[in-house]
């Protein structure tokens, strides 16, 4: 599948079947998040992938949000956390020059890697930042000094054809050329 092919096939799923991840599919999951850059080559990224469907049922149940319901996550056959190790030195200094959280640029990255090579390898995914950190780390024994910024329901779609289409933005509303307000186009 090229790569064009992948953007124009990958949508979030939110149903899933009860078939389970193999876990060489999981292994090449953190595998295309491994090869993924990074501020400095910092690599501040950890992963943690779940299976145990009595922990994803924790998960649904305790570590997330209210309003918005993500009750379908507890039908996900994997769920991966993704962190970021805030101890290392590359991770606080670029921060505490510029105001900017590489880590969560990095971590983005990394998971989005996942995400394509979920779409290549058959496999449907859904981004969710909607949760309790405190609750999910608890839950997960994840040390003071690690962020979680984000959840990555994955599994095989239980539909293979994408739900509601959402309207994308032209270029033209979304890229200028040289300055603010020139558009591309």
């Amino acid at each position: 599948m090229l790569l064009d092919d992948i953007f124009k096939n990958r949508y979030s799923v939110r149903t899933f079947t009860s078939e389970p991840v193999k876990t060489d599919d999981i292994i090449a999951l953190i595998e295309s998040a491994r090869l993924a850059p990074s501020a400095c080559n910092s690599q501040t990224w950890r992963f943690i992938a779940v299976t145990d469907r009595a922990t994803i049922a924790d998960i649904t149940r305790h570590a997330m949000r209210s309003v918005i319901s993500n009750a379908w996550l507890d039908q996900a056959p994997l769920v991966i956390v993704g962190c970021s190790q805030l101890d290392l030195a590359a991770s606080r200094i670029g921060s505490a020059i510029t105001g900017i959280d590489y880590f969560q640029i990095d971590l983005g990255i990394a998971m989005e890697h996942m995400v394509l090579k979920a779409t290549e390898l058959g496999l449907g995914t859904c981004w969710i930042g909607w949760f309790h950190e405190k609750k999910l780390k608890k839950l997960l024994d994840i040390p003071g000094y690690v962020k979680v910024s984000a959840l990555l329901a994955v599994g095989y779609p239980k539909d293979k054809t994408p739900g509601r289409q959402r309207r994308r933005k032209s270029i033209g509303e979304i890229a200028f050329k040289e300055k603010w307000g020139k558009t591309m186009e």
